[in-house]
């Protein structure tokens, strides 16, 4: 099976899988260029209430494709551009899409698959599930923009870890971390992650698509920016509805 970024739409919700199965869904160069066009296709998509990104079988995603690396690794201009260009690409755009995002983790996360992890806003994970990224052994460090990435949302202890001593840590660990949203076992995995959708998918959308803007704005210093227009849902269906809603003693039909 060739590698690819498998896209299904059904009831307002987007399952965006990594597929590279005889690799562990490793991240090959046309899984980033397509990553990003999926996640840039999505902030389109005004339907859509969620997104749900798992990998194909047993694991989330095992890092990058080594075997394309010989290709473009050792030229910096071919290696600045795969980061820039291709991953970041993609990455930036999992950061840029309004639609709420959850992981649903099992097995391998590793080097690309905590980066993509780190883009989702609520991880569900499996307790077997592996986190790190011990790239360090292949001789190279992590792209400047990924690791402020993964910093952020594992934090700088577990980033130092994964970078400098190539740690892998489980799936409880990394709760503890701060990392994850949940753990459960193997087999509930992905009634968890389900569940979870299902959560998101009974809220208000739009006001969930604002709130990731101001939760986006406040990570970059950038809330005075949102203040122009930051109340202009004064007058929506949803901020109706849901009062309505509250006041009539029924459930909001948003």
């Amino acid at each position: 099976m060739p590698s690819r970024i498998r896209f299904e739409q059904a009831a307002g919700v987007a399952h965006v899988t990594l597929s590279y199965p005889k690799r562990f869904n490793a991240m090959s160069r046309a899984m980033w260029r397509d990553l990003r066009a999926v996640f840039e296709r999505i902030q389109g998509m005004t339907e859509l209430r969620c997104v749900l990104v798992s990998g194909e079988g047993a694991h989330f995603c095992a890092g990058g494709d080594i075997s394309e690396y010989p290709g473009f690794r050792f030229q910096e201009p071919l290696l600045r551009a795969f980061h820039e260009d291709e991953v970041w690409g993609a990455l930036s755009a999992m950061l840029a899409c309004d639609v709420p995002m959850v992981a649903q983790i099992e097995g391998n996360c590793m080097g690309a698959g905590v980066e993509i992890a780190s883009c989702c806003d609520i991880r569900m994970a499996a307790e077997s599930a592996r986190f790190g990224a011990p790239i360090a052994k292949l001789g190279f460090p992590m792209a400047p923009r990924e690791a402020a990435l993964v910093a952020r949302e594992a934090g700088l202890r577990t980033a130092r870890q994964m970078l400098l001593e190539a740690a892998v840590f489980s799936a409880p660990d990394m709760l503890l971390r701060g990392f994850l949203s949940q753990v459960v076992a193997d087999e509930d995995v992905s009634e968890l992650a389900q569940a979870s959708v299902r959560r998101i998918c009974q809220l208000a959308p739009q006001a969930a698509r604002l709130n990731k803007q101001t939760l986006r704005a406040l990570m970059h210093d950038q809330l005075p920016s949102l203040l122009a227009t930051a109340y202009d849902y004064a007058d929506s269906f949803e901020q109706r509805e849901g009062i309505n809603a509250f006041l009539e003693k029924r459930p909001p039909a948003f």
